[in-house]
């Protein structure tokens, strides 16, 4: 992917606590108008990266720009940023008009000019028939709308968002879920966003941040990050059901594990070339083929079925394999059982290869 001009610049950024280093040696660049989302579990780092950005903590080390400005020490108010918290922290007693205004009023912008921005953001947001009204007689969807307007009509070139969905029910978060896309193709701002919901990042993010301890473990579209993990940590984080692994073995271009033998010699090596030795293969559970599309699979066998998860739109199949129990991803209308034998293929030209000790890509 071709990154734009960069909006946000993180260079050597260090943030330690005492003794603890919570953001090791980062760096980063966010292209003008590019959705970034920063992944991760629960403290990977990635609000607390988010924070610095917004001048919320003093860092340790390192440099931070924005628009090509260095704003390292520079006030929350003057780095020219928008941004929107978890929890709403909308004033109860305004307005939803009140709310949008406040901080404009504050800033002694022009009556005419908070006018424009606070109907342009309802207008964008769809809201407008709520600015009379209080938070209170709200709901949560359009309560999390009005905190994103107030940051919406600052009228800045980059927006933050910290775990802005995450209060809501599954249905709200899949709708506001697309108005932000939809805001995002609209307005065209540099958008940073923090979550630990792998569907959020996947569906919303040009490209994707993985975080853990401090660090940044892959950055890539995400097409890059499911199909093409650079290391087990990050292939095991990205999917849901999360990727099958089996310990083998790799020489001259196949990988063996047990009685089971995988022709990896079309394999896109990370070096050009099959490096001998104990490897981890790593197999997404959609990739293992069943039924008529057996004959394109490089490998057959049959597994026996251990517990089957009927899911709707899928059927997830858990079997033993090579000593160890895979998942199976079938099409919802499968009628497989639990104790049947099943013919399944693998085609490993899908898999990821791992070195086992380091758990990079192969």
């Amino acid at each position: 992917m071709n990154i734009p001009k960069p909006s946000v610049q993180i260079r050597d950024l260090d943030l330690h606590f005492g003794e603890v280093k919570v953001l090791q040696g980062l760096n980063l660049d966010v292209g003008e108008g590019e959705f970034l989302v920063l992944l991760g579990s629960s403290g990977c780092g990635k609000s607390t990266l988010l924070n610095c950005i917004a001048g919320l903590l003093d860092i340790t080390d390192g440099q931070i720009f924005i628009q090509g400005e260095n704003v390292t020490w520079k006030e929350p108010s003057e780095r020219g940023i928008g941004m929107v918290f978890q929890s709403y922290a909308l004033y109860p007693q305004m307005t939803v008009e009140g709310n949008l205004s406040f901080g404009l009023k504050n800033a002694r912008v022009a009556k005419d000019e908070i006018k424009r921005r606070v109907g342009r953001a309802a207008e964008v947001l769809q809201i407008e028939p709520l600015l009379k009204r209080k938070p209170g007689a709200l709901s949560g969807g359009q309560r999390q709308r009005v905190a994103i307007g107030r940051a919406l009509v600052r009228d800045v070139d980059v927006f933050l968002f910290d775990e802005p969905l995450s209060n809501l029910d599954a249905k709200l978060r899949t709708d506001l879920r697309v108005e932000l896309k939809r805001l995002h193709q609209q307005l065209k701002n540099t958008m940073i966003y923090v979550t630990h919901d792998q569907v959020e990042a996947m569906t919303l993010a040009d490209r994707i941040a993985i975080m853990k301890g401090g660090k940044i473990m892959q950055l890539g579209t995400p097409d890059e990050i499911y199909n093409r993990p650079q290391n087990r940590y990050v292939a095991d984080f990205i999917g849901s059901p999360s990727m099958n692994f089996l310990e083998g073995n790799l020489e001259n271009a196949e990988f063996s594990t047990g009685d089971l033998k995988l022709p990896m010699a079309g394999y896109n090596f990370v070096n050009g070339g099959a490096s001998n030795g104990e490897t981890t293969i790593g197999i997404r559970p959609e990739h293992v083929v069943t039924g008529e599309l057996l004959g394109r699979a490089s490998v057959q066998t049959n597994v026996k079925v251990n517990l089957v998860e009927p899911m709707g739109s899928d059927t997830l199949v858990y079997a033993d394999l090579a000593g160890d129990q895979i998942r199976i991803r079938m099409d919802g209308h499968s009628q497989v059982r639990t104790g049947d034998t099943l013919p399944i293929g693998i085609d490993a030209q899908r898999a990821s290869l791992f070195d086992k000790k380091s758990e990079t890509r192969l």
